[in-house]
């Protein structure tokens, strides 16, 4: 990468990205007739919520070992 580019990229990431999660962030909360601090602390509950199931529930529905299982379970049949 040239330096304008790593620059450029510096520029985006310390600066535009956190500028634009605020806005969304703010955006949400209005048209969700809701504070920001309960906004921020409802999306770290469903953020745990999800990891939870992923860990849980979803690692057993998982496509790629569901298939499997399916496989082993026809190859048993016939």
């Amino acid at each position: 990468m040239t330096m304008i580019a790593l620059l450029l990229y510096r520029t985006v990431a310390d600066h535009l990205v956190p500028w634009a999660m605020t806005l969304a962030t703010r955006m949400l909360a209005r048209s969700l007739n809701m504070p920001e601090p309960l906004v921020h602390s409802t999306g770290d509950y469903v953020v745990a919520q999800v990891i939870a199931f992923e860990h849980g529930i979803g690692r057993s529905l998982c496509p790629f070992r569901l298939a499997r299982v399916l496989r082993a379970w026809w190859r048993g049949r016939h």
